[in-house]
């Protein structure tokens, strides 16, 4: 009879569980969780702060006993796994109630701890009002406070998922929010021009938003009938909050793999091949702490995410029983609420393809989330990288308020699927004016992309434009009324697109002419009436509105 131990009772251990029931009704399975809860939502943990999750239970998506009736599974909570030893095949466990210790071996052991808030060294951080969420305890700390201290002012560290997460919770309960993020973007998984967008949704909703600033310290301040913080910020200023939610980022739990000799790996998360293995082929691990494949390059990444966590922990289950299943990569596909916005990527984004060396071009689209004409389309920004030699896709990115997860979704399956952008344009996606467009968003990137690939569009990005020389002449082909109130490039000339053929003889021959419209539809048109009439033109992709949100 196979035992298999766990360690961890959240996504990838609880996923292991599950499955190793289902394969085997002999095997012996005891999972191990220090905690005092496990298989729970965590990703819904904000949502329960904020009020959108209204029943606590609702977070709880197995209990021991409900484990232990369906699946039959040993659920061992308040139980830590302290040591391995890997000589004899067993596990040193501590019973966090009573403090007493004991031993259990083991056919195999998954670890599956998952990753830690990073609590960087400031100092004044070990205060009572001072939270990070990883768990039902954290969350229920949070709570507490918000109940007991009543702030009226909330700071967030940290732009990533938790941070706005958080922050969009605190400011539904009517908290003045501050966030704080050191880098100058939230979302570092997409690109900055991208990232503006979801600033402006912050900003909007009266939330108030430091790019680039660190928190240096905290000072816990004690009144009459309250407490505070006053907080020192890198930019100099000092700032007044009542709770504050630290929310850097995560690393991953390798103390127990490290004290039993297991390898870990570059990017500092546990070793495992593409079948879940360790170092040691009799411990599995999965989720957070691993280390896993970046789909697209091949290379060492740590991706916290849950649903990879939940895949290679069924998969560990298949390998322990005897089946040959083997983990084919991480993408990084992820989607975050912020607001009413929604913004989403997959794969690689600009700031990794440049640091890998990697050439690439890039094309942007704003159009409708289905049919303009019917009611209630909101535009989507989108963005994709690809290889202009072989049409590869390297990464997609999205913003929105309607339309983001299909997009994104529908990209993910395709990088996965080796598609290339030549092949995307032939995509066949559900098409009524309620729900989509004839030229979907993605095709329409395709179309684009493939323009630049056959040499029908010669590009410029954003980023060019500070740049132009006096051989160059930068040209709207908006309408007048497009350009009010300072909404356009300084040093343009303006001649609308549907006057170009007859106005064509004001432009000179001797120059280049950089085409800008709003978001490049038009553009693309200018470019080609001019090409085709011997000038020398870019378009620039993504038009006014991404210049703009770029340059903000």
């Amino acid at each position: 009879m196979t035992k298999i131990l766990i360690v961890g009772g959240v996504a990838g251990g609880a996923s292991a569980a599950a499955r190793a029931r289902r394969l085997s009704e002999d095997a012996e399975i005891i999972m191990f969780e220090r905690g005092e809860f496990v298989s729970f939502a965590n990703c819904g943990l904000p949502y329960h702060i904020g009020g959108d999750i209204k029943d606590r239970s609702k977070l709880l998506l197995q209990t021991p006993d409900s484990f232990l009736a369906r699946f039959n599974v040993d659920v061992r909570v308040m139980n830590e796994v302290i040591a391995i030893d890997r000589q004899a095949k067993s596990v040193t466990v501590k019973n966090l109630i009573d403090g007493s210790e004991y031993t259990e071996r083991y056919d195999f052991l998954l670890l599956s701890p998952g990753a830690a808030p990073i609590i960087p060294p400031i100092s004044g951080l070990d205060n009572p009002l001072t939270h990070s969420l990883r768990n039902i305890p954290d969350m229920d700390r949070i709570l507490n406070t918000l109940c007991s201290n009543k702030p009226k002012h909330a700071t967030v560290v940290g732009g990533g998922f938790i941070g706005l997460e958080v922050m969009e919770a605190f400011q539904q309960l009517g908290i003045k929010t501050s966030l704080i993020e050191m880098a100058e973007q939230v979302m570092t998984p997409v690109d900055r021009e991208m990232a503006g967008f979801v600033h402006e949704e912050i900003r909007n909703k009266g939330i108030d938003l430091k790019l680039g600033v660190a928190l240096q310290s905290v000072e816990h301040l004690r009144h009459q009938n309250s407490e505070s913080l006053k907080l020192q910020l890198s930019n100099g200023e000092s700032l007044d909050t009542d709770i504050l939610i630290m929310a850097i980022g995560v690393r991953p739990e390798t103390q127990l793999a490290k004290q039993a000799g297991l390898c870990i790996g570059a990017t500092g998360g546990i070793y495992t091949n593409a079948k879940m293995q360790t170092s040691d082929p009799s411990i599995y691990a999965v989720g957070d702490a691993v280390e896993e494949q970046d789909f697209v390059t091949g290379n060492p990444t740590l991706v916290p995410l849950a649903g990879p966590a939940n895949r290679q922990g069924r998969m560990a289950a298949d390998n322990m029983l005897g089946r040959e299943q083997r983990y084919q990569g991480t993408q990084g596909t992820a989607i975050c609420k912020v607001f009413d916005l929604a913004v989403a990527s997959t794969g690689m984004n600009e700031k990794q393809l440049q640091q890998s060396g990697t050439a690439y071009e890039k094309v942007y689209v704003h159009t409708a989330s289905h049919a303009s004409y019917y009611p209630g389309a909101e535009t989507v920004s989108f963005k994709m990288l690809f290889d202009p030699q072989s049409g590869k896709i390297f990464g997609a990115q999205a913003v929105g308020k309607d339309g983001v997860d299909k997009r994104i979704d529908v990209m993910a399956v395709a990088q996965r699927a080796g598609m290339s952008v030549q092949q995307l344009q032939h995509l066949e996606l559900t098409y009524a004016p309620p729900f989509g467009s004839a030229k979907d968003v993605i095709n329409q990137a395709a179309f684009v992309a493939n323009n630049i690939i056959e040499g029908d569009a010669t590009p410029i990005h954003f980023n060019e434009i500070a740049h132009l020389t006096d051989k160059q002449l930068l040209l709207d082909v908006r309408n007048p009324a497009e350009r009010k109130n300072g909404n356009h490039i300084a040093g343009d000339i303006n001649i609308p697109v549907d006057q170009l053929r007859q106005r064509m003889h004001e432009l000179p021959k001797d120059k280049e002419i950089i085409i800008y419209c709003q978001v490049g539809l038009r553009g693309n048109v200018a470019y080609r009436q001019l090409v085709n009439n011997g000038y020398k033109a870019k378009n620039l992709l993504g038009g006014y509105r991404t210049y703009k949100i770029a340059t903000a």
